[in-house]
């Protein structure tokens, strides 16, 4: 049973009528400013967003967020904090001066932890600003075992789950899942919530290190909102025709699904 619609005054953050590239975040998962310059300038016009990680984040810092705002693109900042309360406060807060559309944090750091960041990223909206936190879940990273191994019984669908309700319950409204727990997390929070989904392959293509995939497709069909992919676009032949190709293959999906 879906938790019910956002608190009065908050609105979805992603318009259900976008575009597939709009869907679209491309990860700038590289080590120099140079590499990420060269990237957005042959992708940037095919995609709707440019994730900065904490590779290029910490080597680069502001530069790294200026080079998103130059291209006219949203910012999506991949930090994964978890820290006490107050310390990720203070960091959603300068999240916020950085122009950052949405800012990660992990949903494991705890209740208290959620509801400074989702309070901090509300002052910031009623200010003028647009932050909005994103909840990650469990990492696609990490399996059955992997879990069991930090002692957590759940497998990670129902651990995603649990997360997801308790970060909305502290005023999150957007999240990082596996595309197979998408479909768990929108019956459980309902359509206002905004899903982001990694961990994205083509058809046929290597997984490398992530252990829960899906195509594009797949994450459309299990609800998902928005898509990342780094290493499939990063590393093709032709990265600006890869991303069109995975723009139109997720509006042939919205099609589909509407």
């Amino acid at each position: 049973m879906a938790l019910g619609s956002s608190p009065a005054g908050a609105s979805r953050t992603l318009s259900p009528h976008a575009r597939g590239r709009d869907r679209l975040i491309f990860a700038l998962d590289v080590g120099t400013l140079d590499a990420a310059r060269e990237l957005v300038r042959r992708v940037g016009g095919e995609v709707g967003m440019l994730k900065v990680g904490l590779e290029l984040f910490v080597g680069y810092g502001r530069e790294s967020t200026d080079l998103v705002h130059e291209h006219g693109l949203e910012l999506f900042l991949d930090l994964k904090l978890h820290d006490i309360p107050e310390t990720v406060s203070r960091a959603v807060r300068m999240a916020a001066q950085l122009g950052a559309r949405y800012l990660t944090v992990h949903a494991s750091g705890g209740r208290a932890m959620l509801r400074e960041a989702a309070a901090r990223a509300a002052e910031a909206r009623a200010g003028g600003g647009k932050l909005e936190v994103v909840a990650v879940t469990v990492l696609t990273s990490l399996d059955t075992v992997d879990l069991a191994s930090q002692g957590i019984a759940r497998d990670p669908a129902s651990h995603a789950v649990a997360l997801a309700r308790m970060a909305w319950e502290e005023g999150v409204r957007a999240f990082v899942c596996s595309p197979g727990e998408a479909a768990a997390l929108r019956e459980q929070l309902g359509p206002t919530a905004v899903l982001i989904t990694p961990g994205i392959r083509p058809a046929g293509s290597a997984v490398d290190d992530q252990k829960r995939v899906s195509t594009p497709t797949g994450a459309v069909q299990a609800g998902a909102d928005c898509i990342v992919v780094g290493r499939p676009i990063r590393d093709a032949h032709d990265p600006a025709e890869m991303a069109r190709s995975l723009a139109a293959e997720l509006d042939a999906a919205l099609e589909a699904r509407s």
